[in-house]
């Protein structure tokens, strides 16, 4: 019988079999669905990871293979202006006069992450399967049981679903949902610029919803540009010229000429919250719990918050001579991770429909917030505090840089 078994083998699986070997690594953990190399070295996009999921990958000895290619986001503006006005007016801006003392977040290929996971995933001995795709869940008394397509059955003391927005995982164990489809989806590619963006992100607020430029290292920026399904997909399948010169009128010309460096794929955005996080035998983490809209730059991170939690959980019933996978266990790591992804999860909602518009009282309204916060130096430092991570009363160790 297997101790753990984590279906799906992303950034989010892959962090919860490193996290958990390291500290028990007498525990058997087998991770299954993780896609090919052939698969996962062609992704081009990156992720902006928070100041408290750097202390985690310090601490599980990732970071000195992921820093090259990391870049320190140390500014950010946000804008409220229609599509094609040539000066977007700032409203908003964060660390431009020392409000933090060191970066709140990084931005960091999504490649250099998985292949730092992978690396260390071979070097611990958890073994990854890619063809092994599960098609039955059942509870049974002291274990779980796994069927895969081939028909062979697994048993397990615990099984960790990391299968994605769409988790089959927590369908087969009944989980309900709740769910909202925003109408929008987002279009993120990579450009080339001229000028230095000096670690600076901008997020303009635009009446389709938010376009976000994150810096990368060199003089590249990661794009993820939200507009309404029908206008996203007509812009992917449009042509270079269509496409630079839509994405032109929104990026504008501060940084100069701007080059396509990456393909461009559209994402449907919705929200999705798990009713439950947890079930007989079965924990929930990463977007098979919560999908969140990216309006906020927190979907990843919400996930790396799981892998902390979760893996304490587990490691410290296990000190315990506890029953790792009993419900009375799994309810810790739900308690400490529900209230956080569903204030999250409804911040990003309102967000999202408080400045996807062009609702002329509403849009004053909310450009005046945003003036009063930027002349209120301590508020914006709680604000940055906020997004790093690093202020919840009950922090799990891995985030705050400690050792399970």
């Amino acid at each position: 019988m297997k101790d753990i078994v984590i279906v799906g083998g992303g950034y989010v699986g892959l962090s919860v079999a490193v996290a958990v070997k390291k500290a028990a690594p007498h525990l058997d953990i087998e991770l299954m669905e993780a896609a090919p190399a052939h698969v996962w070295e062609k992704d081009e996009r990156a992720s902006a990871i928070i100041a408290a999921a750097i202390n985690m990958l310090k601490t599980l000895e990732l970071w000195d293979e992921i820093k090259d290619h990391a870049q320190p986001i140390n500014e950010m503006i946000v804008t409220d202006s229609e599509t094609g006005e040539p000066v977007k007016p700032v409203f908003l801006t964060f660390g431009e006069r020392g409000e933090a003392s060191d970066p709140f977040a990084y931005m960091i290929p999504n490649v250099a992450m998985v292949r730092a996971l992978r690396r260390a995933a071979d070097t611990l001995g958890i073994t990854i399967r890619h063809d092994a795709a599960v098609t039955d869940f059942s509870a049974e008394g002291g274990h779980a049981k796994l069927t895969l397509a081939d028909g062979e059955k697994i048993a397990t003391r615990l099984v960790v679903a990391c299968d994605g927005v769409r988790s089959r995982l927590r369908d087969m164990a009944g989980i309900k949902t709740v769910k909202f489809d925003y109408g929008q989806s987002g279009i993120v590619t990579t450009v080339a610029h001229e000028r230095l963006h000096n670690g600076r992100a901008e997020e303009h607020f635009l009446p389709a919803g938010p376009f976000a430029i994150l810096p990368l290292t060199g003089n590249r920026s990661s794009l993820v540009w939200t507009e309404r399904t029908e206008d996203a997909q007509r812009l992917v399948d449009s042509d270079d010229m269509v496409f630079e010169a839509e994405l032109e009128r929104r990026f504008g010309h501060h940084l100069g000429k701007l080059t396509l460096a990456g393909g461009r794929r559209a994402f449907p955005l919705g929200l999705t919250l798990s009713r439950s996080f947890i079930a007989p035998r079965l924990a929930l983490a990463g977007d098979a719990a919560h999908g969140i809209h990216p309006i906020s730059g927190q979907g990843l991170n919400l996930g790396f918050k799981d892998v902390a939690a979760l893996a304490q959980t587990i490691v410290e019933a296990d000190r315990n001579g506890l029953d790792i996978g009993a419900l009375d266990t799994l309810e810790r790591y739900q308690r400490w991770r529900r209230f956080d992804t569903v204030r999250m999860g409804m911040t990003t909602d309102v967000l999202n429909r408080l400045f996807s518009n062009d609702i002329g009282p509403l849009r004053m309204a909310r450009d005046f917030g945003l003036g009063v916060v930027d002349r209120m130096p301590r508020l914006k430092r709680y604000f940055i505090e906020e997004a790093s991570g690093r202020t919840a009363r009950d922090l799990p160790k891995l985030l705050a840089g400690e050792p399970l």
